[in-house]
């Protein structure tokens, strides 16, 4: 094989992981936002259920104060009712008081009510307390491993990018300019293996003249069809295979 083919060949499998790499260490900030949005969301429910059980317990402590109250105006309403002069001021007290504790009553129902419902806002505020932590612990974990994914990427992108303007530097100028070209306006893809008469990449097949002078393998192709450069492995036979095993023993 030429070499400048072994090299475009190389310059293809470095370009597809790149490419992988670049889109992955793309995708990770996204990743990560995703992670942090599931964060927020237990967090914002915590808030809910805080909020709703802050105002149960604020209500229970209002209409204590307000049995207080009218128990305190019971108490004054008797002291004057032992002075009252006349029968109509005296009925007058009572149904005050009555009145009083007619609200008394309200406010003691609600409390109940509201030490019904305060329970379940408890069991709540606690179950999301709990998913929180959790959920905090998965997803610094997560965020770490996305974070280490990230410079890890950033190296190896760093690494294949040397060995890249290596090859760029060492590959033929028309050779290179060729696959460029066709990389680019073919989705990445600037080389292709002719497999079974057909290009790997477009699927068309080849012209037996064009076939076998690909096989010669002593000049750069390409497919008549999707202009990719192309390139031939010829099958391995078993007797090539016993023999490199029998060289290797020997050595």
């Amino acid at each position: 094989m030429l070499p400048d083919l072994k090299l475009v060949i190389r310059l293809q499998e470095l370009d597809k992981r790149l490419g992988e790499l670049e889109r992955e260490v793309a995708a990770l900030p996204k990743h990560i936002a995703e992670i942090q949005k599931r964060l927020i969301s237990h967090e914002r429910k915590l808030e809910v259920d805080r909020a709703a059980l802050a105002a149960n317990q604020k209500e229970r402590k209002q209409r204590e104060s307000d049995i207080q109250i009218q128990e305190q105006k019971i108490s004054k309403l008797k002291d004057q009712m032992i002075e009252a002069k006349t029968n109509d001021q005296y009925r007058a007290f009572q149904n005050e008081i009555e009145f009083c504790q007619q609200e008394i009553r309200k406010f003691e129902d609600r409390i109940l009510e509201l030490m019904s419902e305060s329970e379940p806002l408890e069991k709540a505020v606690k179950a999301a307390d709990a998913s929180l932590q959790a959920e905090k612990v998965e997803v610094e974990g997560e965020s770490r491993e996305a974070r280490e994914r990230t410079e890890k990427d950033r190296r190896a992108l760093e690494e294949l990018g040397k060995e890249r303007g290596s090859i760029t530097a060492e590959v033929g100028k028309a050779t290179y300019q060729r696959y460029e070209k066709t990389r680019k306006s073919r989705r990445g893809v600037g080389v292709a293996e002719a497999i079974d008469g057909r290009c790997s990449a477009c699927q068309m097949s080849m012209r037996p003249q064009f076939l076998q002078d690909l096989h010669k393998g002593d000049q750069i192709m390409v497919c008549e069809s999707c202009q990719r450069i192309l390139y031939y492995n010829p099958p391995v036979q078993v007797d090539d295979l016993a023999d490199a095993a029998a060289q290797a023993t020997q050595q």
